[in-house]
């Protein structure tokens, strides 16, 4: 296995940690991912255990009677298919999603910074990193010199004392801790993500267990965003400082005083650290507002089939619209029992009206001819007799003829 070598000694310092932290959240993404995915590991058993689950649970729905159809079946198996290839298969995921996390934020400033005027754009951000804390290292060993005795007067004093060396250490202080940290974090908290990236991936068989997949791509989109977020903003503030560092160390190797110089390069070591800052709190806050769909409502827009328009199949299309879709099976076994109940009572009703047309009167009034009449014996209700059947119709109106 391959490991990071230690900082030399003497090679410039943000280059050097930079470089280091990079190599060890490289080494951590794709080594533990390695590990994890070998035979007999804690992922294959939970990958084993996770798909007997998801299969004990189908048979468990088609034993109660619930039907699978092929869609929710193709679903199942692609689900399964995407989980443990890319679960168990470096190749897939390299390509899907480690080298998207590791290189595609380089590759978009890479993209965008000629256009945006972003220092280090091309690729040489953290060795012009470097060159701006020589720089800085050098103006502090200079400091910010002492003015002439006449034009002190014209010159504010420092709020303490000491201020001067104070502000000269502290900004680079402060430049190398948000180029060092700024990078050092996003990278760290992305090669976590891609290492233990096998197992989130895993919760993406179960429903309930989907918000997790969900949390960890969100980290990975926000680890990407971030890393695009801090590369812009030291790359806006070398373009402001390398210019700025120049002008100061030539003239103060030309031995002239600039009493302001370290008020004025304090001031911007501290507003491009909060600015570092605060693009790491909106990259986050733009991750966590990530949603993923289900996969049920994605597929059926990208499976729709072309339009047929041909007088048949509009023919077609209109009896199925008519027809609708098919009713569930409760709704076809409350139908058969509300179709009995109607066809008793229409029975009664017919043997009550036959009964009072044989006897010469007509039916009661304001009893409509679908209400059950008198009660019928157990056992009588459905006996057939030897006499036809006459409708009310017929009894009405040979009763009043």
């Amino acid at each position: 296995m391959d490991y990071c070598p230690a900082i030399p000694v003497g090679a410039g310092f943000i280059g050097s940690m930079t470089g280091y932290v990079d190599c060890q959240a490289r080494v951590l993404g794709s080594g533990a991912w390695q590990a994890l995915a070998a035979p007999g590991s804690t992922l294959t058993v939970v990958l084993t255990g996770f798909l007997t689950i998801f299969i004990a649970l189908i048979g468990y729905n088609l034993l109660l009677g619930r039907s699978m159809t092929v869609r929710e079946g193709t679903l199942a198996f692609v689900k399964i298919g995407a989980i443990f290839a890319l679960s168990t298969g470096w190749p897939a995921y390299r390509t899907l999603v480690y080298d998207l996390v590791t290189d595609g934020p380089a590759q978009l400033v890479a993209e965008i910074g000629p256009r945006a005027g972003l220092a280090g754009a091309d690729g040489t951000l953290v060795q012009r990193l470097d060159l701006a804390d020589q720089a800085l290292t050098r103006l502090a060993i200079l400091g910010p010199g002492i003015p002439p005795p006449d034009a002190r007067s014209d010159i504010p004093p420092p709020p303490f004392g000491g201020f001067d060396s104070f502000a000269l250490g502290g900004s680079r202080i402060l430049f190398g801790l948000t180029a060092v940290g700024g990078l050092g974090i996003v990278r760290i908290v992305a090669g976590l993500m891609l290492a233990l990236g096998p197992f989130f991936i895993a919760f993406l068989m179960f429903e309930s267990s989907r918000s997790l997949f969900e949390g960890w791509v969100r980290v990975l989109g926000g680890a990407a965003l971030a890393a695009i977020g801090v590369s812009v903003a030291l790359g806006l503030e070398l373009a402001l400082l390398e210019p700025w560092l120049g002008d100061v160390l030539a003239r103060r190797m030309a031995n002239e005083a600039l009493p302001a110089a370290s008020t004025q390069l304090f001031v911007i070591a501290c507003v491009f650290s909060m600015i570092v800052a605060g693009m790491l709190f909106a990259c986050a806050r733009v991750a966590a507002a990530f949603r993923l769909a289900p996969l049920g409502r994605i597929l059926p827009v990208l499976q729709e089939e072309p339009v047929n328009h041909t007088p048949r199949a509009l023919a077609e299309a209109g009896s199925r619209e008519k027809a609708g879709a098919p009713p569930s099976r409760a709704a076809v076994v409350a139908g058969l029992f509300t179709t009995v109940d109607r066809r008793e009572a229409r029975d009664a009703a017919v043997r009550n009206e036959s009964a009072a047309a044989a006897a010469g009167r007509a039916p009661a009034p304001g009893r409509s001819s679908g209400s059950p009449g008198a009660p019928v014996p157990v056992g009588r209700s459905f006996t057939r007799r030897p006499h036809a059947r006459v409708s009310a119709i017929a009894s009405r109106r040979d009763t009043h003829a």
